[in-house]
């Protein structure tokens, strides 16, 4: 099977489609459910770089849930190589490798399962116990960490969609997902200027958007945490460091509005969520990912953003009077 990269994904006018993902079961306790929640029957597989995986391994580190063994849970590097979808073997220190398979890369656990559509994609939520992957959807894995496994979790009282702001929820995250998630790979990707300029152009005003909406209240979705901002904050980390260079999505800055620095600075600092932050892996990953884009795969210095993330903030005391104002250049 020929395997595709991101590259691969595009319309006929030179525009990033992203290809749906091909594995959407559900784990729950159901009457007749086939993957019900068990301790023990459940891998996660990730990338450190991943903003997609990264939204499942923040998911499980502020639920404080842990799979029962260390290997079971690890966070496997993946770095493309020829559509393989990235290595194993612990090419970092904070790394494992494969403890199921002992596969080399991602693709072979697809092709452990006889996967038939050629998108070799983490997160991966793996069934042990039935040697199949469950999900590769990253938007339903993280509501599946969230409310199939309380009592297996050490903060089982934390609820990232509650019943009372699922309908919000489900709004901010019809343009965050388009405009700004996928957003910055339809600029990045694009191989013509009018699907690039349509693309910055959307981008650009929901950045604007979401700043707005920040300036006014605490999260994305109200005065709540929720996944929606966990979606929001995995694109926001990854944007002056990576997008604005590599995807020239540099009509905006993360670092140049108050608003959102305080934002991400607010996550960033939540127990157990800058542990989840890898951003040499990151930056390494995507600069190294794309010969057509890097050819000698040099990785920019960068403004060190995850520096700023640990600067003081404000966004606790939030009085929902703020102004918007964006730091000069």
């Amino acid at each position: 099977m020929t395997a595709r990269t991101g590259l691969d994904e595009l319309s006929s006018d030179g525009a990033f489609k992203r290809t749906d993902a091909a594995w959407r079961n559900t784990i729950s306790n159901e009457h007749g459910s086939k993957f019900r929640p068990e301790k023990d029957r459940y891998h996660l597989y990730v990338a450190h770089a991943c903003p997609w995986a990264h939204r499942a391994v923040m998911t499980r580190a502020l639920k404080g849930w842990m799979f029962a063994d260390h290997s079971g849970s690890g966070d496997n590097v993946v770095r493309n190589s020829a559509g393989e979808g990235g290595p194993f073997p612990a090419s970092y220190p904070s790394n494992e490798a494969d403890p199921i398979f002992n596969a080399r890369s991602v693709r072979e656990i697809y092709e452990k399962v006889n996967d038939e559509d050629g998108k070799y994609s983490v997160p991966i939520l793996f069934d042990k116990k039935l040697k199949t992957i469950v999900s590769n959807e990253s938007s339903e894995i993280i509501q599946m960490l969230n409310s199939q496994f309380d009592e297996y979790a050490s903060c089982h009282e934390v609820d990232l969609e509650p019943e009372d702001m699922k309908e919000a929820m489900a709004a901010v995250d019809s343009w965050i997902y388009p405009s700004l998630n996928n957003g910055v790979y339809r600029c990045g990707l694009a191989q013509t200027q009018e699907s690039y300029d349509a693309a910055i152009d959307e981008l650009t005003a929901a950045f604007d958007r979401a700043e707005d909406v920040l300036a006014k209240q605490r999260f994305i979705a109200g005065n709540r945490f929720t996944l929606s901002d966990i979606r929001l904050f995995v694109t926001l980390l990854r944007f002056d460091e990576i997008y604005a260079v590599y995807f020239k999505t540099n009509t905006r800055s993360v670092a140049k509005s108050p608003v959102l620095l305080n934002y991400c600075r607010d996550i960033y600092q939540m127990p157990g969520v800058a542990e989840t932050v890898d951003m040499h892996q990151i930056k390494e990953h995507y600069f190294c990912s794309h010969p057509d884009l890097n050819k000698f795969s040099i990785v920019p210095r960068g403004p060190d953003f995850e520096r700023l993330l640990q600067g003081p903030h404000d966004r606790d005391s939030f009085d929902g009077k703020r102004r918007r104002r964006r730091i000069s250049t």
